[in-house]
Parts: C-alpha cells; structure tokens; sequence
C-alpha cells in the first residue's frame, strides 16, 4: 500500500512538472520589443528561460507547435475602473495580464489585489482615490471621495494614498465641474514625486495637459478633445522631460458619438488620430488603455479595439503592439513583464496567424499563460 502511494504521489509530481515546463516550437515571435520571424520559447515553473531557435528538450517538457502562429506577451491596459473581481477575470480570459486602475475605492481594491497571483484573474495595480475638488469630477460615483481645496492640502492627500499603498498617483483636472487649482496640482505632482509615486493626470484640454506637463507629470492618462496641439508647444514640453500618453480613443470616439461636435467644438475622429501620430512620431510613448466600464466598455476583448484604433492614427501594428505590452511595463515600472525575454514572467499570448501584420489577429487567441499556467478562457 505505502508502495502503490509512493508511485501515485511520484507520478503526480512528475505530471505537475510537465504541466509547468514547455516549449513552443517554431513560432513566429514578438519579443516586446521586436519580431523574430521563427523561433522556439522554453518555460520552465512560470518563467522564460529560454529563446533560441534550437532548445534541447527533456521528457518532461510538453512541446507545442508554433507553426504559422504568433506569440506575444500578454497585454497590458493601462486605464481602467475596476469595480469587483469579475472585471479582471474578463481581463484575464482575453489576455490582458495586467490592468492599472485609475480611481476607485481602495478598501476594495486592497482586497481584489489579492488575486494577484490567481492564474485566472488579472494582476491590479491602483491609485487608490484619485485627486479632485469638491464636487469634483470622481465625486459622482456614489462612494466618498477624499477631496483637496488648496495646495496645502496636498501633502495629507499623497501620504494617506502612500499609506493606502498606491503604485502611483492620479490627478483630475476637468474644468467642465469644479476643479483642483493650477497651484493645487502643482503641489501634488511635486508630493507625489518626493513620496516616490508617479503621478498621471486625467485632462480634457491641451491647455491643461500644457500646464500639468510643465509641472512635471508624468503621463496623461486621455488625449485632450479641443484644441490641436503646434509643433513648438509639443517641442517645449520634451525639452523639458519625457512622458507618456494614454489616448483612450475608444472612450472618447464612443463618448463623442453622443455630442453634437458642431455644438460643443471638440475635435474630429480624423483630428484625434493626428494627435496621436503627430506624439508618436516625436517620440512620446503611446500606452493603450480603455477606461471601462465608461460608455459600455468592457475589460477584456475591447482593448483590442483600441489597439486598432491605434494603428488607425498611423502607427504602425509593431508600434502599436508595443502599446499595449512592453510600452505600459516601462511606463509604470512593472519589472519583469511586457517582454519575451529569458528571466521574465511566463505571460504569454499565442496566436492563430500573424498578428504582427494584421492587428486585427488579436481576436485569435489560442492560449493565454499568466506565469506559465493556461488562463481558462
């Protein structure tokens, strides 16, 4: 009987290890950074360890054959609102690995970042309570909302978001309802700076994005809607530092359909996407994120909408690819992940067909893996 035990718990070890250590063979791959047109990836316990295009297998590797598919890493969306852990459940079943929330309440929060490592959900990444005025935008949800009236304001704000343990800090300055002073924001992205957070900011104006960018923000988290942003405003700007850009073009297409844009005076779909390639092409990093469940969006299958509409605005489907892998990864520091690389987590996406081409493949899945496991789809 102790023998007949033995070999049981031996034989399911030795099937849990096959289960954690493959490799894909000859498989078109996007690295995160580049395309590598034919090539092996070798996983082993969750993590890459290896790329090549001869791998020396094992018994216990499970080998899947890559012939005529894409793999990529898995997808990152780098705006959303997460109300409950069936939204990163969506996430995950669509291959969108990591998700970076931008206000919510953070008793919640704390909770659903304990899935974190659950092979079927999403990993969440927080601001905890965005920054806003009273009556502010972010006040109309229907939950409290920690509010600022002055600069002074400013340092209680950052330490009780540090103590809630943010990953980085989320300013609103939206002048269509009360709003933080210019002085008010100034004072935030410098406390954010000093306490170690990154701070991004939701705008609707370039006058705004001009502003918070010349008190050193560092993203922008929605393309400004009004006005064209000139060659030499954008050049003063980058003379001054880097920063990066999350259009949200699927919110604000689907948000402007509803306006009259003769009325309200807001750019033309054809006017956003040049805003976008006109920051591309100076070097600004684009970062996808569709800011769900704003206007019906959902947390999975719709990023893949925006990533089109990314490549729509003249980016090319490799830059565009980027966007919403290792583009979100660097921009927000997420160590290890947005790449195909050996030492990175197995977060994997592969593919029917060439999505490196078509971006529109994205809708091909075969196989998502969140450090190495497949995510029940």
């Amino acid at each position: 009987m102790k023998k007949l035990l033995f070999l049981f718990i031996l034989f399911s070890f030795v099937i849990a290890s096959a289960q954690n250590s493959f490799v894909i063979k000859d498989v078109k791959l996007f690295d995160g950074e580049k395309v590598i047109e034919r090539t092996s990836v070798k996983v082993d316990n969750g993590t890459i360890v290896e790329v090549a295009i001869n791998i020396q297998t094992s018994g216990k590797d499970q080998i899947i054959d890559g012939n005529g598919k894409t793999l990529i890493p898995a997808l990152s969306n780098a705006h959303v609102h997460a109300w409950a852990p069936q939204s990163l459940s969506q996430a995950a079943k669509a291959g969108v690995l990591n998700v970076m929330d931008m206000h919510g309440v953070e008793t919640y929060q704390s909770m659903m970042r304990q899935l974190k490592d659950s092979t079927n959900y999403a990993r969440y990444f927080v601001a905890g309570y965005a920054a806003t005025a009273p009556e502010g935008h972010g006040t109309q949800f229907g939950f409290p909302v920690p509010t600022l009236n002055k600069p002074e304001d400013a340092k209680k704000f950052i330490t009780d978001r540090v103590e809630a343990n943010v990953d980085y800090i989320k300013i609103i300055v939206e002048p269509w309802r009360n709003t933080l002073s210019s002085e008010t924001v100034a004072a935030l992205i410098k406390e954010a700076h000093l306490a170690d957070r990154m701070a991004v900011v939701h705008v609707s104006r370039l006058a705004d994005a001009i502003d918070v960018l010349s008190y050193d923000a560092d993203g922008i988290v929605h393309i400004w809607w009004d006005k064209e942003i000139k060659k030499d405003q954008l050049d003063k700007l980058l003379e001054k530092k880097s920063f990066f850009v999350i259009p949200t073009l699927l919110t604000t297409i689907k948000a402007f359909d509803a306006m009259n844009l003769d009325e309200v005076k807001l750019l033309t779909k054809e006017k956003l996407f040049a805003q976008v390639k006109k920051l591309f092409d100076n070097g600004v990093p684009i970062l996808a994120g569709t800011d769900p469940p704003n206007v019906g969006i959902n947390f999975g299958t719709d990023l893949y909408q925006e990533l089109q509409l990314l490549n729509e605005s003249g980016m090319s489907t490799i830059e565009v690819l980027k966007a919403g892998t290792s583009n979100v990864a660097d921009a927000f520091g997420l160590e290890d992940r947005g790449y195909v690389i050996a030492g990175y987590r197995a977060d994997l996406i592969l593919l029917d067909g060439d999505v490196t081409n078509d971006i529109k493949q994205m809708n091909q899945i075969i196989t998502v893996w969140k450090d190495g496991k497949v995510v029940k789809r």
